[in-house]
This record gives C-alpha cells, structure tokens and sequence, in this order.
C-alpha cells in the first residue's frame, strides 16, 4: 500500500511574517475577505495587528469574532450564514485552533452545503468540493491546524467532539508569525506547546507511523523539548523554534493520525470544556507508559531526540527515561497532573471511554484498546 503525504501549498515563518499577507491576497486576486477570530483576540489587539495588513493593502474585510474555545456547531453555523451574507470570497483565520477549525468548517460548509448539520462531517466525509480559499495566521504554537487536514467541532447536544478529516480543508497560506503568539499568557503557550508535544510523540507511535512522517514527528520532539520551557518565559528565539516544531509535527500527524491521547482529551473538552492543550498535557505520560507495549522499541529514539543518553539502556528502560522526562517537563510547566485538579468526576469515566472509544483517533492507536482500558487509564490519571 502507498503511503501518502498532503501538505499546504505555501507558508511563511518568522517575526512579522503577516507582512506577506496582502501581497499573497492581491495575488490571488480575492477581492471580499472574512476574518474569523475571537472576542479575546479582537479585544487584545492581536487581531488587529492583522487587519491592519488588510487595511494598509486597501483590502476589503468583514469580522467574525465570536469563536468559542472549544467551538460548537452552532459557532459554525452563525459563521457560516455569516461568510454567506457578506459574500467573502477567502476566509483569513487569525486564532489559535479553535479559530483555525471553526474557519475550516465555514469554508468547508460554504462550498459544500449540504453538510450544514456538521455533524455529518465527523470522521472521513465525502465533501465533493474544496474549501472557500483559507488563509491561516495561528497566534499559539501548538494545535498546527494551518498546516493539517483535520479539524474538531463540539456538538453540546450530545457532549461530544466531532473530529473531521478532510484533504478539502487544508489552508491554501499559512503563516506563522511569531510576534502573533508573543502576547499568549504562560499556561496558554506551556498547554499548546505540550499539545505539539503530544502530536509529536503519538504520531511518531500510531499504527501508520512511516519513514516520512517519522522524520518531522522526532525533530518535533527535540525542539520542544529543548525549546518550550524557554518560549513560555517570552526567549524570541525559543518562540521561533516553538512555531516551526508546531508546524513540522502537523505535518506529520496530519498524515498518519494520532491516538488515544486526543480521544480521552476530546472527552474532556466536550463534558467540562477543558482547554485542549492541558487535556493532551495530562493523559500524555500515562497513556505513552501504557502503549509502550506495544511499540517499546520507539523509545530509543524518542529519547535521543530529546536529547538523553541511551546508551546501555533496554528498551523498557528508555521507555521509563522518556515518560520521567516528559511528566518533569509537565511540572517545570506547571500543568494540572492529575484530573482531581480539573475537578472531573469520577462518575463521568464510563460515558467519557464509551465516547473515546468510538473518537477517529483512537483507529491509529498502537495498542488495541477497550472501553475497560479507557476507563483504568482515567483513573490512573485520576
């Protein structure tokens, strides 16, 4: 079987890097733009920052600001008649992956209505057309939804997230400017980056792992190992290496999956609105420690790309050197180690694995999984 990889068309990196924005725009020849961002963005300035752009090029654009943290269908559905009633022609999303995914499910919905519902987009839909033009600016270095085929959607009816995987959504420009993710508030840039942590690692483990997607997912882990701890506390440099390790690991988790990690983080984001970064940041060593059964001999190379000696090591006890690192990052940083700390009742455990069970990611988990798993591993990280 081939493996296949699917990349944006063009990028840009680096401080100020949103001064390519009304060039590109012009280029492209889009006349009529929507800007979708959040209430918190717009109010900070961050979003203006990128307006001004449009405002210095004499591009026209209409604001839709009010992307919830966890978005809903009804966020979307408010976004989209919203793109539909000022005609854009482009949609530029300036946001975290909120803001990224909410503007892929309008876009999305534009050129294919028939899937208004979006619940009908969860999994592998079979949208026929590709997404009104989307042009992605992240403000965290952490989700990489401009550079990644998926995006997650929150159906509060029945207290799940709907992940959607779609070739047709993937943005046509990303560009990631560093000074955009500057002004993120400390536990902001340690949860999104250890979400890029998370990509990294389990994309480097899941089932469809290949040659590739190997070689973005280990470099990944070295720069946020190496760099996060140093970009929450506002080092420029750091913050550089921070969007570009983002970056590389979306492109590779994008093509080959993830696992469980993201389908128990999905269930606390859907039932207590958990932000995403510190649900990935709490399962993430438990849940390595767990799969490592079955992929122990990964570790190796998971270490020495954080930079740790090996040498003389077993596999099983590289496995105990990566997971002690990881959880000694995650409390350098700060970050709720348990769900007792995010006050999540054990009550809700069986619903919560019934629902991860049936997540699209939990497909590419290395390890065969059952709900009674799911449940003993919400307990251990009790």
């Amino acid at each position: 079987m081939a493996n296949r990889i699917i990349l944006n068309e063009t990028s840009y990196f680096g401080w100020n890097a949103r001064e390519n924005l009304g060039p590109e725009i012009k280029a492209r020849n889009f006349q009529n733009i929507l800007v979708v961002t959040d209430e918190n963005l717009k109010q900070c300035g961050v979003a203006d920052q990128v307006i001004e752009v449009l405002e210095k090029e004499g591009i026209t654009y209409h604001v839709y600001d009010k992307v919830k943290p966890n978005p809903t269908i009804k966020n979307c559905q408010e976004g989209i008649d919203f793109c539909r009633n000022v005609n854009a022609d482009a949609i530029v999303a300036v946001g975290g992956g909120s803001v990224i995914d909410t503007a892929k499910c309008i876009g999305i919905v534009v050129r294919n209505p028939e899937f208004y519902d979006i619940n009908s987009l969860e999994g592998t839909a079979a949208t026929k057309n590709k997404s009104l033009p989307l042009i992605a600016l992240p403000t965290t270095a952490g989700t990489a939804a401009e550079v990644t085929i998926n995006y997650v959607i929150t159906d509060e009816e029945n207290v799940v997230k709907r992940v959607c995987v779609d070739p047709h959504d993937i943005p046509i420009l990303a560009i990631i400017d560093t000074e955009l993710m500057a002004g993120m508030p400390k536990m902001t840039a340690a949860a999104t980056g250890l979400d890029a942590l998370t990509h990294a690692m389990e994309g480097y483990i899941t089932a469809s792992h290949w040659e590739m997607t190997d070689m973005f997912h280990l470099h990944s882990m070295h720069l946020t190992f190496n760099y996060l701890e140093a970009a929450v506390n506002k080092d420029k440099e750091a913050m550089d290496k921070m969007g570009l390790s983002e970056y590389i690991a979306g492109m590779g988790f994008s093509n080959v999956g993830l696992g469980i990690v993201h389908s128990m983080a999905h269930q606390l984001g859907a039932t207590y609105d958990i932000a995403h970064g510190l649900a990935c940041a709490l399962f993430l060593p438990y849940v390595l420690e767990w799969n490592s059964e079955a992929c122990q001999e990964r570790f190796r190379k998971m270490a020495n790309a954080f930079g740790l000696d090996t040498q003389g090591l077993s596999d099983e006890e590289c496995v105990t050197k990566v997971v002690a690192a990881v959880r000694d990052l995650e409390k350098r940083l700060g970050v709720p180690m348990h769900l007792k700390e995010l006050n999540v009742k054990e009550s809700d455990f069986e619903v919560m694995a019934e629902k991860a069970l049936q997540d699209p990611c939990t497909s590419g988990n290395p390890r065969k999984v059952t709900k009674e798993d799911i449940i003993a591993l919400f307990k251990k990280a009790y």
